[in-house]
């Protein structure tokens, strides 16, 4: 029986551009008929596992996503003195396993994630293949696994349209974070001043720009089958619980990146709602259908709207449809609840 952990996390964060459109404005969605702010699960899932939390805690065990496999293998290659054209067409043969090459290159079409056991078996490879100068058989191109010690590939999936058979199910959930409150982008108009201009002859800026920002307090969804991380880990249970450990502490102090130098918006979770349970899973998200500023609280801050909101949600769904977890563990910062180690620990032990 699958076994779900479902976290929910209300994070605010200043005035900043964290998530950009095709335009470089921040991304938004409509939702309840008010525009909301918001932040892509693409965006979210690469930041937690690009981070320092996430790779340190997992270190020896994530995956590479690359379209540059066959530059990688090539260069591997030409280093020790193959000549160009065979470390080409071999390097050419391996990444072909990954994925269809593009056409005078030696890059493949599209993002693969590749786990530490076929990048090791193709530094195996290419390393006989040096020693024994040839090109490589075809028995010896057999260099996909099914299963993974790849955490972020347990994790978040993998899909091979050419060999579905080496596809991942991705084990977590990850929604799309939305502002709890409507929301107005802004503008912020700047200029930058040349140092070596000593405004005697042009007292103007050297550089004019304008980018778009807004501010708000992010309702955040992640959804984890620890079940069927166990079975992407090939069995490894204690691997799943460090991992699921690991996530959940970076989506809790991790910030998306955009334009993080321009405007600094670090920001922990001001609040996290755990749950575990055997249930059919279900966000929260509609605790907000209505924005945060529209519900009638009166003089209550956003953030005690917004947990006001959430707990009603989850109390009316159990009334309803009866509990979705058996145990569940509340982080609430502004109310001096819980702590970080506290909650980890009891993720852990009701993961089981």
């Amino acid at each position: 029986m699958s076994r779900f952990i479902q976290i929910h996390l209300l994070t605010s964060y200043p005035p900043a551009n964290l998530n950009r459109d095709d335009q470089g404005r921040p991304k938004t969605a409509r939702m309840g008929g008010y525009d909301r702010l918001r932040v892509s699960s693409q965006s979210l899932k690469r930041r937690w596992r690009t981070s320092e939390i996430f790779e340190q805690a997992m270190v020896d065990n994530m995956g590479t996503r690359t379209k540059r496999l066959g530059v990688e293998v090539c260069d591997a290659l030409l280093a020790a003195g193959i000549k160009e054209k065979q470390a080409k067409d071999w390097a050419t043969e391996i990444a072909g396993v990954f994925g269809k090459g593009k056409k005078d290159s030696l890059e493949i079409e599209q993002l693969v994630h590749v786990s530490p056991e076929e990048r090791q078996s193709i530094d195996s490879l290419v390393a006989k293949l040096i020693e024994e100068g040839r090109k490589p058989e075809k028995e010896e191109l057999d260099l996909l696994r099914e299963k993974t010690t790849a955490v972020d590939i347990a994790l978040f999936g993998r899909m091979l349209a050419s060999k579905p058979e080496f596809n991942v199910e991705a084990a977590c959930q990850v929604a799309h974070a939305i502002s709890v409150h409507s929301v107005v982008i802004e503008d912020d108009y700047f200029t930058a001043v040349d140092d070596l201009n000593d405004g005697r002859e042009d007292a103007g800026s050297s550089h004019i720009g304008e980018t778009g920002f807004a501010a708000g307090l992010f309702y955040s969804y992640i959804c984890v089958n620890r079940q069927q991380l166990i079975e992407n880990l090939r069995g490894d249970s204690e691997l799943a619980d460090k991992a699921i450990g690991a996530l959940i502490e970076a989506a809790v102090k991790v910030a998306p990146s955009g334009k993080q130098n321009s405007f600094a918006q670090q920001g922990y979770a001001s609040y996290v709602l755990a749950e575990a349970g055997d249930q059919q899973p279900r966000s929260l998200a509609v605790s907000y259908l209505k924005p945060v500023e529209m519900r009638g609280y009166g003089a209550a801050d956003y953030l005690t709207q917004a947990m006001d909101a959430i707990r009603a949600q989850k109390a009316g769904f159990d009334q309803a449809y009866g509990a979705c977890s058996d145990r569940s563990y509340e982080l609430s910062v502004s109310e001096g609840k819980g702590n970080l180690q506290e909650m980890l620990a009891f993720i852990k032990d009701v993961s089981h």
